[in-house]
């Protein structure tokens, strides 16, 4: 069983970016598919981001193609998630989440573990 922390959230301005980081312990990643998912109040969580075993394969929302980018280090057991050009609309808890399948999807209760999540605020 894997455990993930997330880091790396906070409060920025519209336009601007932030890099969520997720530490993983218990396993090696390199065993998962790994992804982000976010939640804002009274939302259901979405799909933000996921990426492959290996990083050779990436997945991403519409919403955030272009601005977001995953990777993943399998050596430090870490992923990332660099977000850039927020906007208000972006605010939420955002999750970590990790899968053993190859394609686990983009729907949040396939996947098998989560992280507590990290909280992204964007002023206007």
């Amino acid at each position: 069983q894997v455990q993930l922390v997330e880091s790396g959230g906070g409060l920025v301005q519209t336009g601007g970016s932030l890099r969520l980081s997720c530490a993983a312990s218990g396993r090696t990643i390199s065993d998962y598919t790994m992804g982000w998912f976010r939640q804002a109040p009274g939302n259901k969580r979405d799909f933000v981001a996921a990426i492959s075993w290996r990083g050779g394969s990436t997945n991403y929302a519409d919403s955030v193609k272009g601005r977001f980018t995953i990777s993943r280090d399998n050596v430090q057991n870490t992923v990332y998630l660099q977000m850039n050009s927020l906007n208000p609309e972006e605010t939420a808890v955002y999750y970590c989440a990790a899968d053993r399948s190859v394609m686990p999807g983009t729907v949040s209760s396939t996947w098998d573990y989560w992280g507590r999540g990290t909280q992204v605020t964007v002023s206007p």
